[in-house]
């Protein structure tokens, strides 16, 4: 642990460069009152100064213009330097004091909005390339590598856990600077996989493969109640069950998942109307014909026993006439692309159904 071994300028510095700004102008703000140093690039630098925040631009520090259009900003041994370099080591000091690098304390970076431009209907290969963060990813993983000494925070929602330590104790403690580092590990690899899995999508089965997930929610349980378990979906993508929106009844379980799962799977292959029944991600009863109510009740008649505590997934609207059909029998969950007014009145009779 460095935090003992300070000089070189006792002044602290934060490096501030973020996409998303959320939250950064009070972060920047309460870090400046505290007498820190904002050390900030283009756009961010921009917005604190506007709020009033006291900012020094990177290329005061170092000496050295933005180039190339903004593709380099960052790479620059006085800030590297400043965020590497061991304090406890002699010949780090020494090298610093001989290169004119001041310490950087903080590292604050979430990256260029990869994901949100490759989703984006049209989206060309150069505005992909064009929105590939080098000089963000470099200082994260440079600060996570030196968090004996160093702070970085890639997620606005560390920023208050981050001030309230400082004002405390007057530092970032060891432990809250290892739990960011392994935050920060978790999304440049994260951003690497959006980017590889967009470039290499052509390829079925690559040597190498990882995969972009992000957490939609936490779930009560796993299969069987001593299990835990998470919903995650594709990064890229959303589709499917991670777009769902949940109306009525209480949270999806793991079960309830997988059924709705297997369900909306089934059902999606069938162009003519049609109800899907499931149970224990099996489906016990399908159902297809000129109106819901109809296919609901084939879907029910198939196996009236194993339908009881099921799973329904529906590809058409679902209408009053077939949700008064539904609420007769115990249901786990109904999924269709709509509900009509009506047939929410009605299903709201029994709210222990997931809507």
């Amino acid at each position: 642990m460095e935090e003992g071994v300070r000089s070189l300028n006792e002044t602290k510095r934060a490096l501030i460069s973020v996409s998303d700004k959320t939250g950064i102008v009070e972060m920047a703000g309460e870090l400046a009152l505290l007498g820190w140093q904002i050390i900030s690039t283009g756009g961010t630098a921009k917005a604190l100064r506007e709020a009033g925040v006291p900012v020094t631009e990177v290329e005061e520090l170092t000496g050295y213009p933005e180039i190339l259009d903004g593709r380099v900003k960052t790479l620059n041994p006085k800030i590297h330097g400043g965020i590497l370099a061991r304090l406890d080591l002699e010949t780090h000091r020494r090298q610093m004091a001989e290169q004119g690098i001041l310490p950087i304390d903080l590292v604050v970076v979430n990256l260029y909005p990869f994901a949100q431009t490759v989703t984006r209907p049209g989206v060309t290969r150069e505005e992909a390339v064009e929105n590939i963060d080098i000089g963000g990813p470099t200082m994260i993983r440079a600060a996570a590598k030196n968090h004996s000494r160093v702070a970085v925070a890639v997620n606005p929602a560390r920023y208050s856990r981050i001030i309230e330590e400082i004002k405390q104790s007057g530092a970032i403690s060891l432990e809250t600077r290892f739990d960011l580092a392994v935050e920060a590990f978790a999304h440049t690899g994260h951003y690497d996989a959006l980017i590889a899995a967009y470039f290499g999508g052509k390829e079925l089965f690559p040597d190498n493969l990882t995969l972009p997930l992000t957490k939609v929610q936490d779930l009560r349980y796993g299969e069987n109640p001593q299990q835990a378990a998470a919903f995650y979906a594709d990064s890229g993508r959303r589709t499917g069950l991670a777009k769902i929106y949940q109306l009525q009844g209480k949270e999806l379980s793991f079960n309830n998942i997988n059924d709705l799962n297997a369900a909306w799977d089934l059902v999606t292959e069938f162009t003519e109307t049609t109800v899907v029944a499931v149970k224990h991600a099996n489906p016990c009863g399908v159902g297809t014909a000129a109106s819901v109510l109809e296919a609901y009740k084939l879907a029910h008649d198939a196996d009236p026993v194993s339908i009881f505590g099921g799973v329904l997934a529906v590809n058409r609207p679902l209408d009053e006439q077939t949700a008064r059909e539904m609420i007769k029998i115990f249901l786990e969950v109904v999924a269709a692309p709509a509900f009509t007014p009506e047939a929410l009145a009605v299903l709201d009779q029994k709210k222990d159904i997931r809507l």
